[in-house]
């Protein structure tokens, strides 16, 4: 039987257990895949904790990369020994190999192997979205600013260069000089340490006191309010995550006063509800990281024995860049 990390009750990283877990075979509309490596986001931290409750017990695990072993009835773009990644739910990517809904689930190019398949389908599909379906009532134009939180993260490092390579002014924020300097290492056009520097007021400096036309955040409750303040009139907050912790409720009249601005909450797994925007979507990504405009950084590799301390690290901001989880043997 195949292992699988398990949560049977919401709390750290010690709740996390390897166990066997019978699978079986696929049913209509599923394929069985067998992983070569699981991709680790902090969606699955909100999974662990029960931010984002689902029922118990629960295999964790939103990315991963592998070899199709069998494929249900119904499914007809994917087939046995297809090399294939994914970000799907419901979660289970932490494991040896799982049965799982086939629609998310796109044939990996040769190209790309199956470490960068595992880090890069959550990360690169959620940039993927928000820079080009998740735009500002005035749209968006090479030169325009933009601001992006958390930019050495996974999804920002990914940003960081796609934003570069349609001609935007990305302006990234994280939390030390070696995360800035590497922000501006993958394309962004300024970096500002927030934990040193108040970032709206270094935002109106360089928009020359003009704002942003969107901010991008996953941090959440920390960076809400000063990045309401980054805006233009008419600008975007783009909300799609909470490293920080949730938001707390706030009154709406505050975008009236701060310019008339935009409000919204994403969720990758809306974009992707059906098959074939998955497929547009996944194949816009392996295009730009196929042409070399994106590079799916690696920067920590865990034995998927070893997730409590992936985790911890992830939790504690000693990440940069992607994580994946190497599968046994």
């Amino acid at each position: 039987m195949p292992l699988t990390i398990r949560i049977d009750a919401y709390g750290g990283p010690e709740q996390m257990k390897l166990i066997d877990v019978p699978i079986g075979e696929p049913g209509p509309g599923e394929i069985r895949i067998r992983h070569m490596a699981s991709g680790l986001n902090f969606i699955d931290v909100y999974q662990r904790t029960g931010l984002y409750a689902n029922p118990l017990p629960l295999s964790l695990g939103m990315e991963g990369a592998g070899v199709v072993e069998a494929v249900g009835e119904g499914v007809q773009h994917l087939k046995v020994g297809d090399r294939a990644a994914y970000a799907s739910n419901p979660p289970g990517s932490y494991s040896e190999a799982r049965v799982m809904p086939a629609k998310n689930v796109v044939r990996l190019p040769d190209a790309i192997d199956f470490e960068t398949g595992a880090a890069m389908m959550l990360k690169g599909l959620t940039a993927q979205y928000l820079l080009k379906r998740v735009r500002p009532v005035e749209g968006l134009a090479p030169g325009d600013f933009v601001l992006f939180h958390a930019a050495a993260g996974g999804v920002g490092l990914i940003a960081c260069q796609w934003a570069q390579a349609l001609g935007l002014q990305l302006i990234g924020t994280a939390g030390s000089a070696a995360k800035c300097a590497l922000a501006l290492e993958h394309g962004a056009a300024h970096a500002i340490n927030y934990s040193t520097e108040d970032f709206a007021a270094r935002v109106k400096d360089i928009t020359g006191g003009q704002g942003v036309k969107v901010v991008y955040d996953s941090v959440g409750k920390d960076t809400f309010e000063k990045s309401l303040d980054c805006l233009r009139p008419f600008g975007l907050m783009a909300c799609f995550g909470n490293a920080s912790g949730p938001v707390p409720p706030f009154a709406p009249g505050a975008l009236a006063a701060k310019g008339s601005i935009y409000l919204t909450r994403q969720t990758l797994f809306t974009h992707i509800a059906t098959r074939e925007t998955t497929q547009l979507m996944a194949d816009d990504l392996f295009d730009v990281v196929g042409s070399g405009q994106v590079k799916i950084r690696i920067d920590q590799r865990y034995p998927l024995a070893e997730v409590a301390q992936a985790h911890r690290d992830l939790e504690a901001r000693k990440t940069t860049g992607c994580t994946v989880l190497t599968m046994p043997g």
